[in-house]
């Protein structure tokens, strides 16, 4: 008699990474939600309130959304160095911020790419071509312009956080990178979750509480600010290099003062951008151009070669016929 066999149980691997062009535009999408920061960190609602508050209830409010979408949670040891990491990032751009202005401080967390493109080669092995190094030297161009402008007369200490910020913030991106096989929403959600936590005894302690109609504002900040575009991020560098992602991320800090303007600029709080962010976004944004001009390059040149392969496997399998 033959034995019966039954299908055996097959664990849960890692979902299909997304396309090349589906990934630039999960990044791309994340950067315009991220670049909403400035809508609601400027309301009027907020104004008195210290960045720490902002960030923990930021982290909390984005947890919500996040743990509900884990599918696949995996514990590792791997995410403890990870979520401190977040949390370090959290904590070095609100000290900026607070030790500086909010300009300043969102331009020196940009300085990351210099980081991801040295870091990137050492941790992760990934090699940048010619064509990526002279996007992003545009874009740091741009980067160094507007802080040579605006950091001069800024405290000493609010420039040292920034710059902490920037290097944390690209091991928070590559790290990201580093654990893609791992589920993007069980990931994201732990760097929140452990963010909120290590934030709390401060805001408990020194912080505000929200009140009125700031729950809702605070709902929708951590959950569409910060909660989904981390979530768009980490799913696109499953298929994008972190320098890549880099890239496309600079046009956050070009979108900011766009938005805070439509929002508030009929507010007493309202302060214009200066010369420098106006030139200095021309390069950043001069840069995402030639990014996309490479990728259509890169598309356009991938089915040509695909179909000499194709004719050259023909023209071999016509000649062993004959």
């Amino acid at each position: 008699m033959k034995r019966k066999s039954y299908p055996t149980a097959v664990e849960p691997g890692p979902a299909t990474a997304p396309s090349r062009r589906g990934a630039i535009l999960l990044v791309f999408f994340a950067t315009l939600l991220w670049s909403t920061n400035g809508f609601f960190a400027k309301s009027p609602w907020f104004h008195d309130w210290s960045g720490l508050s902002i960030a923990c209830w930021r982290a909390a409010f984005a947890s919500l959304i996040l743990l509900p979408l884990v599918r696949r949670p995996v514990w590792s040891l791997k995410l403890l160095p990870v979520a401190l990491i977040f949390a370090a990032m959290n904590y070095f751009f609100l000290t900026a911020m607070q030790r500086g202005s909010a300009a300043n401080a969102i331009w020196l967390q940009h300085t990351a790419p210099f980081w991801i493109v040295l870091f990137g080669s050492l941790w992760l092995g990934e090699s940048a071509g010619w064509r990526d190094l002279l996007v992003l030297g545009f874009q740091m161009i741009g980067v160094v312009l507007i802080l040579v402008v605006e950091l001069q007369g800024t405290a000493v200490a609010g420039v040292v956080f920034g710059l902490l910020a920037g290097l944390t913030y690209a091991l928070v991106q590559l790290s990201l990178r580093w654990m893609r096989d791992q589920d993007p929403a069980w990931l994201v959600a732990v760097n929140h979750v452990v963010t909120a936590l290590v934030l709390l005894p401060f805001v408990a302690r020194f912080g505000q509480r929200p009140e009125g109609i700031q729950w809702l504002l605070l709902a929708i900040f951590g959950m569409l600010q910060m909660g989904l575009p981390y979530l768009l991020f980490a799913r696109g560098l499953q298929t994008l290099s972190t320098h890549e992602a880099a890239g496309i991320v600079l046009l956050e800090p070009v979108l900011v003062p766009f938005w805070v303007y439509l929002a508030w600029s009929q507010t007493d709080h309202y302060v214009s951008p200066g010369w420098s962010t106006f030139v200095g976004g021309s390069f950043i944004l001069l840069g995402l151009l030639m990014r996309c001009w490479s990728l259509k390059l890169e598309t356009h040149n991938k089915p040509r070669s695909t179909a000499q392969d194709n004719d050259a496997r023909c023209e071999a399998e016509q000649r062993d016929q004959k």
